[in-house]
């Protein structure tokens, strides 16, 4: 057998292998205990619905208590599964302790965590105020950091799991979204490197790194500068087939990452290969980003204008800016994923 030939070989047995770890059984979640953070919409929304299809019992956490109520209607209308909704900001320590207190009285124990939960400005770096910067920290961080040392006893008696949702924002900054990129850099060192802390304990710990996902977020995005430019990109890129994934098939593939005890998921060939270009030329790829950069809409303002002054707007205020096939589609998404 000539070399090229064990090449091919070898290409295709690992392929093989690949398939069928990915088709293996895994234990059941049935029965187990889950909290979502940031599960009032989006794909926490859909994750929470996914772990109750497996026979989870499952706790849901937001700030906003309108949209978690609803939310809360929604999951026990749409599956037959135990669900109970608290509201609580992560970033503040003190109410996660309470979360995860009240989530163990409600249902008796506490096996999985999800960390879910984040913010997004999409602004050019001119238009950015320290803040921006906390507050993407404090949520997409500190919320992962609060809620997984608030959990970890129980999870430890339970040999539970932890699902840490960062993105692909954490391994390679995209321009015009700053502040997330340094949450999520962060959101990833800290899951990777728990999951080295926790070895031997019996708790898993998963490392999912999202591209893009069809989830109906763009409404409640703030944009900065040109906001309603700003939307036409990021609400493009979220909804075009070709560069975002469906959210429900995201989840699903979550939940069995969750389930297998997977140490590290990428979600979407886009961001495969994005990281795999960077692995292997990061240059090149800091440079085509920089090209990215400048096509992206500027700020209306100079750059010696005090930030406080830029243009900003939510999402919301900018439905019915794209063209209507666009919209309708933007739509869809949102309401199957509780946005709107």
């Amino acid at each position: 057998m000539n070399r090229r030939a064990i090449g091919a070989f070898t290409a295709a047995a690992a392929a093989a292998l690949a398939i069928a770890w990915r088709a293996r059984p895994g234990a059941s979640l049935r029965g187990d205990v889950a909290l979502v953070t940031g599960g009032s919409r989006g794909l926490g929304f859909l994750l929470a619905r996914q772990l109750l299809d497996e026979g989870c019992r499952v706790a849901i956490c937001a700030r906003d208590t309108h949209t978690l109520d609803r939310a809360r209607r929604r999951l026990e209308a749409e599956t037959s599964g135990e669900v109970a909704a608290f509201v609580c900001d992560v970033a503040d320590a003190d109410a996660v302790e309470r979360l995860v207190d009240d989530v163990v009285a409600r249902f008796g124990g506490l096996s999985i965590v999800v960390n879910n939960a984040a913010v997004i400005q999409v602004a050019p770096l001119d238009t950015l105020e320290i803040e921006d910067f906390r507050s993407a920290i404090d949520i997409a961080l500190m919320g992962m950091v609060h809620t997984t040392f608030a959990a970890l006893p129980h999870l430890r008696r339970a040999r539970g799991r932890i699902a840490n949702i960062t993105s692909i924002g954490g391994k390679i900054a995209v321009p015009h979204l700053l502040p997330y990129d340094c949450a999520k850099f962060a959101a990833v060192g800290f899951s990777e490197g728990l999951r080295s802390e926790l070895a031997g304990s019996g708790v898993r710990v998963t490392t999912v790194i999202p591209g893009l996902m069809r989830t109906g977020s763009p409404v409640h995005v703030e944009y900065r500068g040109d906001p309603a430019r700003e939307y036409a990109w990021f609400t493009l890129g979220d909804l075009l087939p070709l560069s975002a994934m469906s959210a429900e098939r995201a989840a699903r593939r979550i939940v069995r990452a969750i389930r297998h005890g997977e140490t590290e998921l990428v979600l979407t060939w886009q961001a495969r290969a994005l990281r795999l270009a960077h692995d292997l030329a990061p240059a090149t790829v800091t440079r085509a980003l920089g090209v990215v950069n400048r096509l992206l809409p500027r700020s209306s303002q100079g750059t010696d204008t005090k930030p406080t002054r830029a243009a900003r707007a939510k999402g919301a205020a900018l439905r019915g800016t794209l063209p209507r096939p666009a919209e309708a589609a933007l739509d869809r998404a949102a309401r199957r994923s509780n946005q709107i």
